[in-house]
């Protein structure tokens, strides 16, 4: 389980990357994954997204009722489809799962466990469920997540619901799920700071995977 470590990662670069569009980000996600090597480090990447819906690889069209003005793209990540924009927390979690000797399910064990942490700080109740991946509050559904693994190395990651306009997911079922209802930190009375969010969340996660060095920056280098 989380916190019962038998690989080591040393550190990771965390990355505030602000508002940037969906598409070029992913594929940056996967030319970083690509083009990596046994000497790069790790990367975790905190930003929002403009309106967009993403749909998964086994995606069923139905899930998807009236997307209207908002785009929707096909995406190589599991599930099925889920809506990103304005005052949700992605984090995108690039890491060498290979060298780290960990296993898929335990990261995103990890992915989990760190949102419901990040609640916790502000005692709310929030939960993982085992048929349903994600983060829920009175079966409720505040953080999405979705992984991918190539090359031995994870891209993609979570989706936490901060401070946002929920009334998109009304027109898809999230996830895949009819009727399923979702939350935001704000609406329940924990964190509403996007940035502040990402912070917490970042060093939750870093804590629950015993990485032992966060590497800040602003944007990506040049």
């Amino acid at each position: 389980m989380v916190g019962d470590n038998t690989f080591k990662i040393n550190k990771v670069i965390v990355r505030d990357l602000g508002v940037q569009e969906y598409t070029p980000t992913w594929q940056l996600m996967q030319d970083f994954t690509d083009n990596r090597n046994e000497s790069v480090i790790d990367e975790i990447w905190l930003l929002e997204h403009p309106p967009i819906f993403t749909q998964g690889q086994a995606g069923k069209a139905e899930h998807i009722l009236a997307a209207g003005d908002i785009p929707v793209v096909q995406v190589d990540r599991g599930g099925q489809v889920t809506y990103h924009g304005p005052g949700q927390l992605m984090m995108y979690i690039l890491i060498d799962v290979r060298r780290s000797k960990l296993g898929v399910r335990y990261l995103v064990d990890a992915l989990e466990q760190c949102i419901v942490a990040t609640l916790a700080d502000d005692n709310i109740l929030a939960y993982p469920k085992k048929d349903a991946p994600g983060v829920y509050v009175d079966e409720k559904k505040v953080c999405s997540v979705g992984l991918r693994i190539r090359k031995g190395c994870s891209f993609h990651g979570l989706a936490f619901n901060v401070n946002m306009d929920l009334s998109p997911f009304q027109r898809i079922n999230p996830c895949g799920y009819a009727g399923m209802q979702m939350v935001d930190s704000q609406g329940l009375g924990g964190i509403a700071d996007i940035k502040q969010a990402g912070q917490r969340v970042a060093q939750h996660f870093a804590n629950a995977l015993g990485i032992k060095q966060l590497i800040k920056k602003e944007g990506f280098d040049e």
